[in-house]
């Protein structure tokens, strides 16, 4: 049984670990916060801080308007984000995260602290060091291929 071209091994690895990394994830990221929540306040964070449309948030995460509209709604209600009228569009939104929203950012990341004996016992500094460089390069490559 052939496993197909090299590339797409590769991209098939990438795939995998993301499932089973967001998997293990999911397992502790606080009560009532998905994955979707979170990498939209991680957005804001690691990003150029400001406002963002729910259409911009939508094309960067590679989905729908309605879906990440929904995302939106929970965010909001749940006090991590603001969403407010556009001053120069009264039809459009921004939305912006709040210092709630950062805390649980935060708080998110924190929950991570008891996995990583784990994950360092399955790749070490060393490995991840050596890999990080390369996957940071293809994903720059693939996000502006994408535009």
């Amino acid at each position: 049984m052939t496993e197909g071209p090299l590339i797409f091994q590769f991209f098939n690895e990438i795939g995998i670990l993301e499932q089973l990394s967001g998997t293990l994830f999911d397992s502790v990221l606080p009560q009532g916060m998905t994955r979707a929540q979170f990498s939209i306040l991680n957005h804001f964070v690691r990003l150029e801080p400001g406002t963002k449309s729910p259409a911009a948030l939508a094309a960067a995460f590679q989905v729908t308007r309605p879906t990440m509209t929904s995302t939106l709604g929970r965010l909001e209600r749940a006090g991590l984000v603001r969403i407010d009228q556009d001053p120069n569009d009264g039809r459009a939104k921004l939305v912006s995260i709040t210092e709630a929203g950062r805390a649980m950012r935060e708080s998110c990341i924190a929950a991570i602290a008891p996995l990583i004996p784990q994950l360092q016992r399955v790749a070490s500094d060393t490995d991840i060091g050596a890999l990080l460089p390369e996957l940071k390069r293809i994903r720059k490559a693939l996000d502006e291929a994408r535009n």
